[in-house]
């Protein structure tokens, strides 16, 4: 499957982005999906993920609350919807997929782990001016 983020860009503190992952190759709904993100010279890490059935969605800390990520596995596509932006979600932001062909519950642990996932799009810049 080959991924392709989309959405980021330039805007001010307290304002809203929203995110797309569109998956293309294979279908989506047989992937679990996160979003991880990398600032300048920090590592990358985990922001949300939704598993592939939808009965599994999992959040940072730092963005509970402000952000929530949604899929339609028809649209081969992931959202995600950035709300009350705060200077330090400034990032690069990727989506990975994990396959789940099988439909096997993954716990969140297991979402938020990036060494789970097996394919990355290119990242979208998100900047958050103050």
């Amino acid at each position: 499957v080959q991924l392709q983020a989309s959405g980021g860009g330039l805007v001010q503190a307290g304002g809203s982005l929203s995110l797309t992952c569109a998956a293309s190759g294979r279908t989506i709904s047989i992937y679990d999906v996160g979003w991880f993100r990398q600032a300048p010279g920090k590592e990358r890490e985990f922001v949300a993920a939704v598993s592939r059935s939808y009965s599994t969605t999992a959040y940072a800390d730092s963005v509970k609350g402000r952000f929530s990520i949604s899929r339609d596995n028809a649209r081969h596509t992931v959202y995600l919807q950035m709300n009350s932006l705060k200077p330090e979600d400034t990032a690069v932001y990727y989506c990975a997929a994990k396959e789940n062909f099988w439909g096997l519950i993954r716990g969140v642990a297991t979402l938020r782990t990036e060494d789970e996932y097996d394919y990355w799009g290119q990242g979208t810049q998100v900047t958050v001016s103050s």
